[in-house]
């Protein structure tokens, strides 16, 4: 897969997630509201019931009250008179209900008004019977009740047919609308599943093409590796090969140097040996032809029989021919020093590392001891803090440290009392030690530099090759760690070295 089609992809993919998302969205709000509309309708569909048996309740009501009043006027028993009370009682109440429910329709307002006036009539009309009961003239109360009981029976009927009827147009305005909506929510509901669904499909199949091609890739991905890692073990074999093929030349070529150096020594030697008696040749040469060409002997020779005396001239010879031999013996013994670090470091790469646990502490305390004359000659003060224990290789561990406490001692500021500081703390599956001294200092642009072989920074006042940091760097990388160094001129540095608590030596060989 090319990646102008992944990227296209990728634009199709996020385009599909948007519009599904505003899919979504827009069915989300137009759900709720066609929920909404249609819980409206409804509760207008519900309303119109409740007016229908509110309607029912006060007919049933006043019809109550009539039927108490007839069975009081045939029997005159109490408890019909009672039923009646408990019915006129009810008959107000439902009356202002319904008047209450019926307020949204000017129609029904005026509809209440008329049942109120004609069920008033009509209650009024039982009351009267009634009261002529209590008065014993029953004929005068059934002939009132008769005569009354047609036309305000049919007048309370009347009106709560119309009210009726007014509810059942309603009723079916507001159901009709309420099945409209319930159908539009139905729609909309199943328009936008089926796009949601659609659009789901399309992801599924766009996805799927996705992790083809994420499969194929990730293959692709593994083959490169297994070539690479194919590579990278040839590769590194190479390198070891050469490397070590390095090593055995920079220590074939260390020791055939050596043999020219020690010839060049034997014979300086002897050279300087020879100076003397060269000298004094020259001097009785000298007089033996000033007295062939009787030529005055110069002021100050002695007789034949004794040494004889330089001249001016050939005393200055003889004083440059000195330090001119000098000069060769310190050159000399420089490039055996040179040639001594470079076959120790050859031999140090060959070496196995092997790991042991050791106390820290107790190591660098021993290495503090054999410098113990050095620090007190220097007027220096060593203090070790809790240091943290570690597994690794014991040789390697004392050369660092060792180098690193030589070095503060080595390049402490003259006339000021030493003060070296060694410390150390745990940090995620490392030990970090810190090697800090109030010496000279190191100028913030030598800090990379005097990690290099023959490297020095600085004035050149004590005794070194610049071998020592550059083998201390290469022995902690080795041991998996890293160096590093923070200092300014005149304040003094500290050193900083991180090495794993456990180092796995599994993998480790030599120095490549």
């Amino acid at each position: 897969m090319t990646v102008d089609a992944a990227r296209r992809r990728t634009i199709w993919q996020i385009a599909l997630l948007a519009a599904g998302f505003v899919v979504l969205v827009a069915i989300s709000v137009a759900s709720i509201l066609l929920v909404s509309k249609t819980r409206e309708d409804s509760s207008w569909v519900v309303h119109t019931v409740e007016v229908e048996n509110q309607i029912s309740t006060v007919l049933l009501e006043v019809r109550r009250a009539e039927s108490a009043t007839r069975g009081h006027l045939l029997t005159l028993q109490q408890q019909y008179l009672d039923e009646y009370d408990a019915a006129v009682a009810k008959v107000a109440p439902a009356i202002n209900k319904l008047a209450a429910i019926t307020t949204d329709n000017a129609v029904q307002i005026e509809n209440s008004k008329r049942l109120r006036e004609v069920v008033d009539a009509r209650l009024a009309t039982l009351a009267r019977s009634i009261d002529l009961a209590k008065q014993n003239n029953i004929p005068r109360a059934t002939a009132l009740q008769s005569d009354a009981n047609r036309a305000t029976t049919n007048q309370v009927a009347d009106v709560a047919n119309a009210m009726r009827a007014e509810e059942d147009r309603l009723f079916q305005i507001r159901t009709a609308t309420a099945d409209r909506s319930q159908l539009l929510a139905a729609i909309v509901t199943t328009s936008g599943s089926a796009l949601v669904l659609l659009l789901a499909g399309i992801s599924i199949y766009l996805i799927r093409q996705s992790a083809n091609a994420r499969e194929k890739a990730e293959q692709q991905l593994r083959d490169n590796n297994a070539n690479l890692e194919s590579t990278v073990e040839t590769r590194t074999a190479d390198l070891r090969e050469a490397n070590e093929e390095i090593q055995r030349f920079a220590y074939i070529v260390s020791h055939d140097l050596r043999s020219p150096l020690v010839n060049i020594m034997g014979f300086t030697s002897e050279l300087e040996e020879l100076r003397t008696d060269i000298f004094s040749r020259i001097a009785r040469y000298s007089r033996a032809a000033a007295t062939e060409l009787s030529l005055p002997v110069p002021v100050g020779e002695s007789d034949p029989g004794e040494a004889p005396e330089l001249q001016a001239e050939d005393k200055q010879l003889s004083q440059d021919f000195s330090e001119a031999l000098g000069f060769i013996k310190s050159s000399i013994g420089k490039m055996d020093r040179l040639i001594t670090a470079i076959l120790n470091l050859t031999r140090e790469g060959r070496r196995d590392f092997h790991p042991v646990p050791i106390e820290t502490r107790e190591l660098i305390e021993t290495i503090i001891s054999s410098v113990a004359h050095q620090a007190s000659e220097s007027n220096t003060q060593i203090r070790v803090e809790p240091l943290p224990n570690i597994v690794s290789d014991r040789l390697a561990l004392e050369q660092i440290f060792s180098n690193l406490i030589d070095n503060a001692l080595k390049y402490l500021t003259p006339g000021i009392p030493g003060d070296i500081q060694i410390k150390g703390r745990y940090k995620l599956g490392f030990a970090v030690f810190e090697v800090t001294d109030n010496g000279r200092g190191i100028d913030p642009k030598d800090h990379k530099r005097i990690f290099d072989l023959f490297r020095r920074a600085g004035i050149q006042d004590r005794q070194g090759q610049g071998i020592g940091l550059a083998h201390v760097r290469a022995l902690v990388r080795r041991m998996g760690g890293t160096i590093n160094v923070t200092s300014e001129l005149h304040k003094g540095s500290t050193f900083t070295v991180t090495l794993p608590t456990q180092w796995n030596f599994g993998t480790q060989g030599k120095v490549e």
